[in-house]
């Protein structure tokens, strides 16, 4: 069933309900469903409104007196409301899911109710200004651990705590099953805060729990000193739960992970690195979100860009991860310049009249480009200057709801600018500015190609190529303004190399003269300076991108330099992007030899939990097929087994009966024979995920299958746009979008395919189908014009 709150619902209804507070009652003995029982009291002016459920079945009461259905008429004064619910366990990682792990039969609970999923659970205004306090309780069977916001008290087989400060509904956890957990504890002059992780126990023997609880009291310690509030809440738990659909969420106290961040298998160091990065992207909600919380679900980027901003930020100050930014340029802006170059853009500062599109919008311009921003900001405004203007922003609206003009007066006050030129330039508009330079024998001109005309604070570094090693000569720090701005400080200096965005300070394309993006491609191997050669990677795939460099190029560059590329984080973006452009960007006619070469430079290659990965994504040769199969018997990384296991029998180099063969009982296993079989098996596959009965993960493992390889894909192009409008009515708003985007015939890059889905988007769909098709539609012309662009190539 799809909920969709408007707001102009949530607004009216919170004009009228103040003073709130649930008492809420959930029994989880059941093993299909749960019972809810809800005590709402509250205070209304006079007028007509509404709880929010999503129930098998319900009876309720206002007063006292019985209730037709879920509208409230209401009198001036106090009310209670009791709603009595039951409900089916959730598969998809929405309102409560049910876990059973196979490799013992242990049973694990969770909920998730971002951003309008608590009324999956308890009848409530499940909206973010109406902010209420809490008395929470779960029966559950005698071998459960119960985990909730607060330190729960146990009498016989019911947990219960109290929340006495103001929370939003969506920030309400409950966590219950046969969990297993070790605990530490954090102090300093601020606070002392009981810590907890939680795991499922067939994974606790992987649980790093010492590297956790160092990276958790190093976020709380940089926090505490640099945010001006000590952590807001009581004790502070981190649940890593079973088939989890995002990375985490940031339940006040009760920190849900998905529990792929517990490493059964050797991970990438990039994965390492993203998980401490999650984890202080979380705590950095603590404030920023669950203190003080957006009015509406519009200023989600509130939330979203400061909390990936912070956890940068920290990671790079904190010092283990001092190259954090590189990652961030690598990853994150990769992510926002994709994403806002498709026709679904939207401003950071975006409009969203219901949750259907919220949901949507946690998207690369609500996280990356609003990070992004933010750090052009600091560099804007000043280090110092940002802090205090968060700082102050806290201190105004503790406990309470705000939105972006509160930050933005905040941060007027601390730094003295008037920003609401900046702001209505960065966070109202759409769409990326390309910065390049102009040079000539006595001139240096920054050129700014862009529909809007910002302010940029840019770092401008020239290199030269000095003993075999290219090198910052020359470094200016400015301001760019308008669509054209001299720097004469650069005019007529010797340089191999003019970088218009060093140091990464803004949100933009960084564009590079034809002779200097010549010079990349012969040279890149020779910039000293991650991040600048990170800068450099980029401008050479989002020149890919847009068609101005035959993708062919970027193949060779990354089977030439890939594998001396020194930060792990950019070399997996690497690997990945070069596997796009192979598959997708190359003439077909060229294809054969991208593979070879890209074949060529990942097999065998250091280090291998990185290059052994992305082998396995390609189309393997006759030695790639020989090396995956000794992989098979050697490695005792599991999910490499796994994925090369899957490319043999993707390719036709072993039978399926091989997956059913390994001895393995885990959840991980049964997903990794899913995938396996989805690889060959393609319209059970389909038919498997079109039916909606499988679990989140396990949709997701089945698509990636699917689409392991293109072979016989062709033939889903017409069942996609047949089944679209089918799907998005019958599935969840969760596995709807998952499911719509990961079905998109992206393999199909033919006219006819475009075709199709104009037809389907002629028609009058539903806004959040619209966007999925029209970026799907997007992605597969871009690629079709790239594979024109590539085969002109050949000729030119």
């Amino acid at each position: 069933m799809k909920t969709n709150l408007k707001r102009t619902d949530a607004r009216e209804r919170a004009s009228l309900i103040s003073n709130v507070h649930y008492a809420i009652e959930v029994d989880v003995t059941g093993s299909e469903t749960f019972a809810s029982r809800t005590t709402v009291t509250f205070t209304s002016k006079k007028g007509r409104t509404f709880f929010d459920l999503v129930a098998d079945s319900f009876d309720a009461t206002l007063d006292g007196e019985a209730l037709a259905d879920r509208t409230l008429d209401l009198a001036e004064g106090e009310h209670e409301l009791v709603v009595n619910a039951t409900v089916t366990y959730s598969r998809t990682g929405e309102g409560l899911h049910r876990f059973v792990d196979p490799a013992d039969n242990k049973e694990y609970l969770y909920t998730q109710f971002e951003p309008a999923m608590a009324m999956k659970v308890y009848a409530c205004f499940d909206q973010p200004d109406i902010k209420a306090t809490y008395s929470v309780s779960v029966t559950a069977p005698e071998n459960y651990v119960v985990v909730l916001n607060e330190k729960a008290t146990r009498e016989g087989t019911t947990w219960s705590c109290e929340i006495d400060y103001p929370l939003s509904t969506y920030l309400i956890a409950i966590c219950a099953g046969e969990y297993e957990h070790v605990t530490d504890v954090y102090e300093d002059d601020e606070k002392r805060i009981e810590l907890g992780l939680y795991a499922r126990a067939s994974l606790i023997e992987h649980l790093d729990a010492e590297r956790l609880f160092r990276q958790t009291k190093e976020g709380f310690a940089y926090y505490h000193s640099n945010f001006g509030l000590p952590y807001p809440f009581g004790k502070y738990d981190q649940i890593f739960c079973p088939e989890y659909n995002m990375g985490a969420m940031e339940n006040a106290g009760a920190v849900t992970f998905r529990d792929e961040y517990v490493f059964t298998s050797e991970p990438t160091p990039h994965r390492i690195e993203r998980r401490n990065d999650t984890i202080l992207h979380e705590m950095a909600h603590m404030w920023f979100g669950d203190l003080v919380t957006m009015q509406w679900w519009d200023d989600l980027w509130l939330n979203e860009s400061f909390a990936t901003w912070s956890a940068a930020i920290a990671q790079t100050e904190i010092g283990e991860y001092a190259n954090a930014w590189v990652t961030f340029a690598a990853v994150e802006k990769a992510w926002a310049y994709s994403q806002d170059q498709l026709p679904s853009t939207h401003p950071i500062a975006a409009d969203a009249p219901d949750i259907e599109t919220a949901e949507q919008n946690f998207d690369g311009i609500t996280y990356a480009k609003g990070a992004s921003v933010l750090k052009q900001l600091q560099a804007y405004v000043g280090r110092d200057e940002f802090f205090a203007g968060v700082r102050e922003h806290f201190r105004n609206h503790a406990f309470a709801n705000a939105t972006f003009d509160d930050l933005l007066s905040a941060l007027e006050t601390s730094s003295g600018r008037d920003l609401s030129s900046w702001s209505e330039q960065w966070l109202r508009t759409t769409g990326v500015s390309r910065l390049y330079p102009e040079i000539t024998p006595d001139s240096f001109t920054v050129v700014q190609d862009s529909a809007v005309l910002r302010t940029h604070r840019v770092g401008i570094g020239l290199y030269s190529l000095i003993d075999g090693t290219l090198t910052r000569t020359h470094s200016v720090e400015v301001d760019i303004d308008g669509e054209r701005t001299d720097i004469p400080e650069l005019a007529g200096v010797d340089h191999d190399l003019a970088l218009v965005n060093d140091q990464d300070l803004t949100y933009c394309l960084m564009g590079l003269t034809p002779e200097h993006q010549r010079f990349v491609l012969d040279n890149l191997g020779a910039i000293e300076d991650p991040l600048a050669r990170t800068l450099c990677w980029s401008s050479i795939w989002e020149s890919v991108r847009s068609g101005e460099l035959p993708a062919r190029e970027f193949v060779r560059l990354v089977a030439r330099f890939g594998s001396v590329e020194d930060q792990p984080s950019v070399q997996e973006r690497l690997l990945s992007q070069a596997t796009l452009a192979v598959k997708q960007y190359v003439d077909p006619a060229w294809q054969a030899e991208g593979m070879a070469l890209l074949n060529e430079a990942f097999r065998g290659t250091a280090p291998a939990v990185i290059f052994d990965r992305a082998l396995a994504r390609l189309t393997p040769d006759e030695k790639t097929t020989a090396y995956l199969r000794q992989l098979v018997k050697d490695t005792d990384n599991k999910e490499v087994r796994w994925l090369a296991l899957t490319s043999l029998i993707a390719s036709g180099a072993e039978e399926l009966a091989a997956a059913d063969a390994v001895e393995d009982t885990s959840a991980e296993a049964a997903l990794y024979r899913l995938r396996a079989r989805a690889s060959v098996d393609k319209q059970w596959a389909w038919d498997e995920v079109v039916g909606g009965e499988r679990s989140n993960l396990e949709a997701r493992h089945l698509m990636d299958g699917l689409t392991f390889t293109d072979a016989g894909l062709r033939e889903f192009t017409g069942q996609y746009f047949a089944v679209a409008e089918e799907l998005w009515d019958k599935l969840t708003n969760e596995m709807a979008q998952r499911t719509l985007e990961g079905l998109y015939p992206t393999w199909d890059v033919q006219q006819s395919a475009l075709d199709q889905a104009d037809a389907l988007l002629a028609r009058n769909i539903p806004s959040g189908l619209r966007r999925i098709v029209s970026e799907g539609q997007d992605r597969v012309s871009r690629a079709l014009r790239n594979r024109g662009v590539d085969a002109a190539a050949e000729t030119a």
